[in-house]
């Protein structure tokens, strides 16, 4: 059987990590000192932006020599990361070629969103019958935050927004584990649907609805909260890909 065609590596856009430099290099942040595991840490983050930011495409494969050039970092800490990101389910590791971005089907994105339906919603609705609300009220900042990315059309800003919203609504919950679960299926999702979003319509709409699914926990009304996870899960389903979503049973 014929080796397994490899499509040519289109280079990503050079990529400035975190805390590139020494303090006085013009980052106004703290520098942090350039130890193996932070770096690692660093590039692993930026190359979930530059998936979900369209830079890194499906299907190709992309050598860590290329991308560590692109980081100006050497290829360990690169390589490393991507054995990371492999774990997560976004990269495919191929012998002696390099990574390949993991594909993501459309059964794949519903069955993430039905399990994900299965465990937030419940959640989210019990905090509210526990009166949860003035905890639930110190995210309305970060909600809003979600907002101002989306109107922007800043989709980076946005998706870690997003994230840490509703892993610090479930984090209420008290259960880590919960939380963990969550956290890996958004990952496995990767959110390449963004990049083809024709405006900030879509987006928009769907950061709003963190809102009103606070609004719904602060007052303890458990139904209403219940009801505003699922529409906004099958609101998210909607913006990771073109295709209709599948409604699943309320």
């Amino acid at each position: 059987m014929p080796p397994e065609p490899v499509p040519p590596e289109p280079v990503p856009p050079k990529r400035v990590l975190p805390n590139p430099g020494p303090a006085g290099s013009g980052d106004a942040r703290p520098a942090v000192p350039a130890t193996r595991q932070n770096l690692r840490e660093q590039v692993a983050q930026a190359l979930r932006d530059a998936l979900v930011a369209g830079e890194m495409r499906p299907g190709v494969v992309y050598s860590a020599p290329a991308l560590a050039a692109r980081f100006g970092v050497s290829a360990t800490p690169v390589r490393e990361a991507m054995l990371d990101l492999a774990k997560e389910g976004l990269f495919e590791a191929l012998r002696n070629k390099g990574f390949r971005v993991a594909e993501v089907s459309e059964r794949d994105l519903d069955e993430i969103i039905e399990i994900r339906r299965l465990i937030e919603a419940p959640t989210v609705a019990k905090l509210a019958r526990e009166g949860r609300g003035a905890e639930a009220e110190e995210l309305r900042p970060l909600a809003r935050e979600i907002v101002a990315a989306a109107a922007r059309g800043d989709l980076l800003a946005y998706v870690a927004a997003d994230q840490r919203f509703h892993l610090a609504l479930l984090g209420l919950s008290g259960n880590a584990r919960l939380v963990e679960t969550v956290r890996d299926l958004r990952a496995r999702a990767r959110l390449y649907g963004l990049r083809g979003l024709p405006d900030t319509r879509m987006l928009v709409a769907s950061a709003r609805e963190h809102l009103g699914l606070l609004d719904a926990v602060v007052r303890g009304d458990a139904p209403a909260a219940e009801r505003l996870t699922h529409h906004h899960l099958q609101h998210v389903r909607a913006i990771w890909s073109a295709d209709p979503p599948r409604q699943a049973p309320q």
